[in-house]
């Protein structure tokens, strides 16, 4: 569970940047892969070999977990509408190299349940950041490798700004995704929007409903996968694993309220105010990192990262996956697990 020093420190009452080593090891410790070397071809996994549950903040977190318990940890992020299954290939390559690696499913995704019925079912950015905190809390885990894409990405992101001490480093696909909502409020080019219809069709009414209905969701969704990832040869088992995740009960309002909160549509909560204004101002990112931009995907901005360049201000590097969409690390597992090891290794160089 989340402390009562970390919650005060996560919203704004302290921060202790001194940095930690690994819980569970007497000293910093790296994984047995040196920055290079050669990761073997990834399977067709189809499962994870340890689900598990833990109670953390407001959430009864279920995650996936593989790897020595003693090794250094990697905390893997999934997106929209994606689960842990993104990252079903790419736990077992970093396992092999001796990291522990979680894969958490994000509230209302899977089997991660809201301890109480009471509580707002808020998908506001700093929200689910707060969630990998508590669960970092509740596993006695002081400091972490974080990665992840589109959600996950902006998750990780917040975590490396607001909480460096947490962050050994990081892997971002898509670069600096942290929500400002104000500039939000702006147009974008056509092509950019129309991208983005989703988010738009969940402002209305009938949006929401859809996100309710099972078969609609699963229409909407797969629709999503086609169009994001044009050059993923997936199977229709591979889609239907994933989908399970989404008949969690509070699946369609966190959605919902994700992409409403990010056009200003709907509230968030008084408590994350202060996160929210720091977050709006676009913190830097001084952790190592690694960005990915997939070549594929809609939604990486044109000009190989450097859009967001100055938002990361330590050890850095950038890479593009040619032919690659947006679910990057199901669609290019060796790519993102190797960028994982690399960032990790990027204050050796």
């Amino acid at each position: 569970m989340i402390s009562r020093r970390s919650f005060g420190r996560a919203l704004g009452f302290g921060t202790g940047a001194a940095a930690v080593s690994l819980a569970g090891l007497g000293s910093a410790q790296t994984a047995s892969a040196a920055s290079g070397a050669p990761l073997g071809t990834p399977a067709a996994h189809t499962a994870f070999p340890r689900l598990r549950q833990i109670r953390a903040g407001l959430l009864d977190v279920g995650y996936a977990e593989s790897g020595p318990a003693h090794g250094p940890v990697v905390i893997c992020l999934h997106g929209w509408p994606y689960d842990i299954h993104s990252y079903v290939d790419v736990a077992p390559l970093l396992a092999e190299q001796g990291y522990r690696v979680l894969v958490p499913y994000l509230r209302g995704h899977g089997t991660t349940r809201f301890r109480s019925g009471r509580t707002f079912r808020n998908a506001q950015q700093s929200a689910i950041a707060l969630d990998v905190i508590a669960l970092m809390d509740a596993l006695k885990i002081e400091k972490a490798v974080l990665a992840g894409f589109d959600w996950g990405s902006r998750t990780a992101d917040i975590v490396a700004a607001l909480w460096p001490e947490r962050c050994k480093a990081l892997v971002s696909v898509s670069g600096y995704l942290v929500t400002n909502r104000e500039a939000n409020l702006n147009p974008l080019a056509a092509k950019a929007e129309y991208a983005w219809w989703y988010q738009y069709y969940f402002a209305t009414e009938r949006g929401r409903l859809a996100m309710q209905d099972k078969d609609l969701r699963r229409d909407l969704t797969r629709l999503v996968w086609d169009t994001v990832s044009p050059t993923w040869d997936f199977d229709d088992a591979t889609f239907e694993r994933t989908a399970a995740a989404f008949d969690n009960p509070d699946y369609a309002a966190i959605v919902v309220h994700n992409y409403r909160w990010r056009l200003s549509l709907a509230d968030g909560e008084r408590r994350y105010d202060a996160l929210e204004k720091r977050l709006a101002a676009r913190p830097v990112i001084g952790v190592p990192t690694i960005t990915l931009d997939a070549e594929r995907d809609p939604f990486t901005a044109p000009g190989d990262g450097a859009s967001y360049r100055d938002r990361f201000t330590g050890a850095y590097e950038h890479r593009t996956l040619a032919g690659i969409g947006h679910n990057v690390p199901q669609e290019a597992p060796a790519a993102f697990a190797r960028a994982v090891i690399d960032a990790d290794h990027l204050l050796d160089k």
